[in-house]
């Protein structure tokens, strides 16, 4: 008898026997508030009724047209259709299967575009598990551990995570930005950098908004010294922030390329990697394809995706419930000492615990975290030291499950903390 790898470890206990909006059930019919998304992937929560649909239409006429073999027309239309959501130059779009898988592609594209060798990334970022984007990431020791040596032509710059040092903003970014700038003089010549990428907020280093002005900064650096910007938004994209990519948040700051996953078809494994023209032409033949990527069910399932989240306003929804739901958690922190910091920008929320020391605090946030799934509220933990707390609902989320999971959530402090 097999079993499933001992490795895997569930961060609740639920085995999910459906799923409905915002809600999972278990095998025993217990009712789950879902505030993890599947990692930020259900978008448009569990189920919606057009994306299984437009899943269930496809299967039945073509599942799997090979697209370095066939084309097919989920996978024409989904391309034509994300023109009306990319920014503007942005216009040429490569699909593939996973968040990990898009990420390498960037860099490929990036260091082919460039003829440069050296990929800069930053501390804290998440870019994937792969072997090269593992090399990208520092979100935490369990990534990069007992694997190596990674893939070469890596560097790590400092990122302005102000709460962590200790500083205004501003103080943050001037500094993360001097350093680049040191670096770029010394250890990672610019003349060998082919791209910057950076996560418009960190995902698993922590749900920390990146400052617009270090976006700014990066996207100045980028045009002055014939660097690549790419825009890791993989978790980011497709509304979850407030806006559709985030770094929109930072005015005047276009990618060269932009990694998107999770979001784009409700579940289904889908990515791509898009950028103008003018650069993805510059890719060498063949080091675009593989087997899977740009499935006809995905795509179809990306297009009723990207159709909902348009047509039921989910961009605005997230901007407005993940401002009641910041200013919820916010209220719920008052008097705790052992919540350090709450930050969220959209539907992206992180309640930051630490010890009486004001160090992180691992244990507590996993007391809290497990707290909270015992009251039928399914969160998860991030950070580097796995001491923050997150919740990613769905962008369909009602005012009222906002506030039922307010109500779940204060419970679950207080069971934990008390």
């Amino acid at each position: 008898m097999a079993q499933l790898s001992p490795l895997l470890k569930q961060a609740t206990p639920v085995q999910a026997a459906r799923g409905e909006g915002v809600y999972l059930y278990d095998t025993e019919d217990r009712r789950h508030l879902d505030f993890t998304a599947g990692i930020g992937v259900t978008s448009t929560g569990h189920c919606h009724p057009k994306v299984v649909k437009a899943a269930q239409d496809q299967v039945a006429t073509l599942i799997h047209g090979q697209y370095t073999t066939v084309m097919h027309q989920p996978l024409l239309k989904l391309a034509d259709k994300m023109g009306e959501i990319l920014p503007e130059g942005i216009d040429s779009v490569f699909f593939s299967n996973s968040g990990s898988e898009a990420v390498e592609s960037s860099v490929r594209l990036a260091r082919q575009a460039t003829g440069r060798p050296l990929i800069m990334a930053f501390d804290g970022g998440f870019h994937g598990r792969t072997m090269g984007a593992a090399a990208l990431t520092t979100s935490g020791a369990k990534i990069r551990a007992g694997i190596g040596p990674l893939m070469g032509g890596v560097a790590f710059a400092p990122y302005p995570f102000a709460y962590r040092y200790g500083w205004s903003e501003e103080q943050a970014v001037a500094f993360c930005l001097a350093e680049l700038d040191r670096q770029l003089a010394s250890t990672a010549p610019a003349a060998d950098v082919a791209a910057f990428i950076i996560e418009p907020v960190l995902g698993e280093g922590g749900y920390v908004q990146t400052p617009p002005a270090f976006l700014q900064g990066l996207r100045e650096r980028a045009d002055r010294l014939g660097i690549l910007l790419i825009a890791d938004e993989v978790q980011t994209g497709y509304g979850r922030t407030g806006k559709f990519w985030g770094h929109q948040h930072a005015e005047g700051v276009t990618p060269d390329i932009i990694v998107t996953a999770k979001g784009l078809a409700s579940g289904f494994p889908l990515s791509a990697i898009a950028a103008p023209k003018a650069i993805m032409e510059k890719a060498w033949p063949g080091s675009q394809g593989g087997t899977y990527g740009g499935n006809a069910v995905a795509c179809a399932a990306a297009l009723a995706t990207l159709d909902v989240v348009q047509t039921e306003g989910l961009v605005e929804n997230a901007r407005v419930q993940g401002a009641r739901l910041v200013a919820g958690v916010r209220d719920a922190a008052q008097g705790i000492a052992a919540i350090g910091d709450v930050r969220g920008i959209g539907l992206m929320v992180g309640v930051e615990f630490v010890n009486a020391e004001g160090k992180p605090d691992g244990a507590t946030a996993a007391k809290v975290h497990a707290a909270a799934a015992e009251q039928g509220l399914l969160l998860l933990t991030c950070g580097v030291y796995g001491n923050i707390v997150r919740m990613i609902p769905p962008l369909v989320v009602t005012g009222e499950q906002i506030d039922e999971g307010l109500a779940l959530w204060t419970k679950a402090l207080n069971n934990a903390l008390t």
